[in-house]
């Protein structure tokens, strides 16, 4: 029998509540930084100017890896 300690278990199955955490105040962090509409100018500089083939070519090979009813999602 193995000794139980009290750290947080290392695999917290579907719905990580250490990593929903992380993503929610680096999300927060983000957002306080002011840097939101830059990003957001800058991502649609990308989509429609000299890198548009390119992120639609790296859009499909993502969907090309996804579950079949999620392929024709629209984001």
């Amino acid at each position: 029998m193995t000794a139980q300690n009290d750290e947080q278990p290392k695999n917290e199955g579907e719905g990580s509540r250490t990593a929903a955490k992380q993503y929610n105040d680096a999300t927060r962090k983000f957002v306080e930084s002011g840097k939101v509409d830059k990003a957001a100018k800058d991502a649609e500089q990308a989509i429609e100017g000299d890198e548009a083939e390119e992120l639609k070519r790296a859009e499909d090979e993502g969907r090309s890896h996804a579950a079949p009813h999620e392929r024709e999602r629209e984001i």
